[in-house]
């Protein structure tokens, strides 16, 4: 969900004005770009970038250089309408690089991908520092066609904001280096994600004996044994860290030795102690980020990365969320330490585990949990098979917000980047309002985790409507032996998050590009969709109609689902310790560590790291050993994005549970009413407002954090 921090926060097609030149002949720039097609994935190709991307800067900068003329009338449609198709081709035509590399990796598209990086940094760079663009935007806030739309109003405001953090207020000498850093950063931030893939897929566990395989899914087994085929070895199974591989490895098997071996090395990647060496160390990049981060903040008249961080969020200072973090985990710790207490007695007397080692945990808790609720996960995985969820997902989508989701099956040839990709049709009120891309399965091209790119974004153009398309990506087990793919629930949970972002970016009905769908939503608010839509998997209704079993077709009989809500808040005080774990460090590093040099990213490196156990010594009830590299790995805050950010996470779940405690009022019979609000209010408001607005709207009251305690099990604590 990255965007391009100017006046364009967005990746989408042009404007009616500005048509592609005679330089622009490739698909990249071409085709592409067009408003109303889909955008044909399947036909680009690295050898395009460089002569796109070069041409589309430079039609930009024309662009640019026009509009700031002092011929140019100094109103919306003269200045931001032809300067916002120019920047958007070019944000868009980005943005397909970067997804081609995180989804098709390959030594061609990294080679695409570094060569542009720089010059495409830079663009942004000195388009943030423009005088003459700055000087024409502060006059653009009192131009008739802006004042009285608010969507317009809201979109200036963050333009001078971006403007100002992006160093158009600093010296020419100092707005230099601000830019050589942002290219640099850039460009680590690439290095960190291309050493994490790298060592990610480094790193195997071939298995020589069956009998080891003891306790894992049969799926999981056959997809190990297809693993091993591939690479031409006669082994039963070989692993690998991708998280269908790896997580079922640390909750199901029996043999100890083999969890201990693939967390090590799961623990130790892009580190110096990295199965395949230190070549794909990211201890002095993400020193490097971080060292070149607080330079920025301090250029920029900021104390520290957090405050800059900070500037264009809801939160209003690192203190103020470091006390909000803090709050949390006061009130999780009591749960938690009586979650590992009983973990810890459980391993010892029913599975022999003492002491309780980090590889240990997944297993014993998979164990306790069966043994206290009578079921496994695995048990639980076998009701939800790929077609049925995505069914029943389409099914809670219309309920709530009256929108159809199609899938489009007879495009040949498809518009997609791989076989595994499928495209849909969004409809509402009789009327398509967009396109989704589904990319749902694990394979060695494609980064790790999950996420919901723009491809493209809702605006009206002279003579038509401009419709969204989204790219919604996960990293699911693919179908084995002839058996449709089939999620755990938190797989499930996955699923719906992203959609979330889906929805929220394809159904607004703001028709100002920069701040349409998630285009202007404070960080720290943009999770609050996402987040509302998980807990829909936790209703009967939803789970009964989107489950089927995989062997019989009968759906998730009741008591099964009964003893899946007892145990919801299995181990929550954990899970919720983790995350502020998590939280915690991000916001730390960003507002502590304001003085590290970029010259020496090593010592960087270890002043991270000695944060990170500061801050497991405060929080933590479970310490990883000593070889863990968890920082290393760690892409949403030095590659994705979250810096200074990764408590949006908890910010944002406190609106979320409380939107979602609305439904809960009401009941399932007022759910389109009370659904149709939420899109009303939130959905299709976009940025065009702040986020709290928004909420305010639709829930009547500033958010509380009550339906959060509750639906966690820690109600009592507060």
């Amino acid at each position: 969900m990255n965007t391009p921090a100017d006046l364009s926060t967005s990746s989408t097609p042009a404007h009616e004005a500005i048509q592609p030149g005679t330089a622009i002949d490739n698909l990249l720039a071409g085709a592409y770009l067009a408003a109303d097609a889909l955008p044909p994935y399947h036909l680009l190709n690295p050898q395009q970038v460089a002569p796109a991307i070069d041409a589309l800067i430079a039609q930009a900068q024309a662009c640019l250089n026009a509009v700031v003329s002092a011929e140019t009338p100094t109103t919306w449609e003269s200045v931001m309408a032809p300067l916002t198709s120019a920047t958007e081709r070019l944000g868009r035509a980005w943005s397909a690089v970067h997804h081609m590399g995180g989804v098709m990796d390959s030594p061609e598209w990294r080679e695409a991908t570094n060569s542009r990086l720089e010059a495409v940094t830079r663009f942004w760079s000195a388009l943030a520092q423009d005088p003459r663009l700055y000087a024409k935007i502060k006059l653009l806030a009192q131009a008739p066609d802006v004042l009285g739309h608010p969507a317009r109003e809201k979109a200036i405001a963050n333009s001078l904001r971006d403007f100002r953090l992006g160093g158009a207020e600093l010296e020419p000498e100092a707005q230099q280096a601000f830019a050589e850093m942002s290219a640099r950063l850039a460009a680590l931030a690439q290095k960190f994600s291309e050493q994490l893939l790298d060592s990610t897929n480094a790193s195997l566990v071939v298995v020589d004996d069956a009998a080891r395989l003891q306790g894992i899914p049969e799926p999981v087994r056959a997809a190990a044994k297809a693993e091993a085929e591939k690479r031409g070895l006669s082994a039963p199974a070989v692993f690998t860290l991708q998280q269908p591989s790896l997580i079922p490895v640390l909750q199901f098997a029996t043999d100890r030795a083999l969890r201990e071996e693939i967390y090590s090395k799961n623990a130790r990647r892009a580190s110096e102690l990295a199965e395949e060496g230190p070549s794909h160390d990211n201890t002095p990049v993400m020193g490097e980020i971080l060292a070149l981060r607080q330079a920025q903040a301090r250029l920029l008249g900021f104390a520290n990365a957090a405050e800059t961080s900070l500037a264009a969020k809801m939160a209003d200072s690192p203190q103020t969320v470091v006390g909000f973090l803090r709050d949390l985990a006061q009130k999780a710790r009591p749960s938690a330490e009586k979650d590992l207490a009983e973990l810890k007695a459980f391993s010892r007397q029913e599975l022999g585990l003492d002491p309780l080692a980090p590889w240990d945990i997944s297993y014993a808790s998979e164990k306790l949990r069966q043994s206290r609720y009578a079921f496994s996960e695995e048990e639980v995985r076998q009701y939800f098979p790929l077609p049925s969820v995505l069914n029943g997902l389409f099914s809670i989508v219309k309920t709530l917000f009256g929108v159809e989701i199609r899938p489009l099956l007879a495009l040949a040839p498809a518009p997609v980047w791989h076989n595994d990709v499928q495209v849909f049709e969004v409809r509402r009120s009789g009327d398509t309002v967009g396109h989704l891309y589904l990319d749902l399965y694990a394979r060695a091209t494609k980064r790790g985790g999950a996420w919901m790119d723009d491809s493209r974004g809702r605006r009206q153009l002279r003579s038509r409507l401009q419709k969204p398309v989204a790219l919604l990506t996960c990293n699911f087990a693919a179908p084995t032996d002839g058996k449709p793919s089939t999620l755990t629930h938190d797989d499930v949970i996955t699923l719906f998050h992203e959609f979330g972002h889906g929805l929220h970016h394809l159904l607004t009905q703001v028709d100002d590009l920069e701040v349409s769908g998630i285009n202007g939503v404070e960080w720290d608010a943009v999770e609050l969709p996402s987040q509302f839509m998980e807990n829909f998997c936790w209703e009967w209704d939803t789970l009964h109609g989107m489950t089927a079993h995989v062997d019989t077709g009968a759906p998730l009989p009741r008591d099964l689902y009964d003893r899946m809500v007892a145990a919801k808040n299995f181990q929550s005080g954990l899970f919720m310790l983790r995350q502020v774990e998590f939280s915690l460090f991000d916001m730390r590093i960003h507002a502590e560590l304001a003085n590290l040099s970029s010259e020496n990213p090593e010592q960087a490196g270890i002043a991270i790291a000695k944060v990170l156990a500061e801050v497991r010594d405060e929080v933590a009830v479970i310490q990883p050993p000593a070889f863990n590299r968890f920082a290393q790995s760690f892409s949403h805050i030095f590659a994705g994005g979250y810096a200074a950010g990764y408590y949006s996470y908890k910010w944002a779940e406190v609106l979320s549970a409380d939107a979602y405690a609305a439904f809960e009022e009401a009941g399932p019979s007022q759910y389109s009413i009370v659904g149709e609000k939420f899109w009303r209010e939130i959905l299709s408001r976009g940025g065009s407002r702040p986020a709290m607005e928004s909420f305010q709207a639709f829930r009547g009251r500033p958010p509380k954090p009550d339906a959060l305690l509750r639906h966690n099990g820690l109600a009592q604590a507060a």
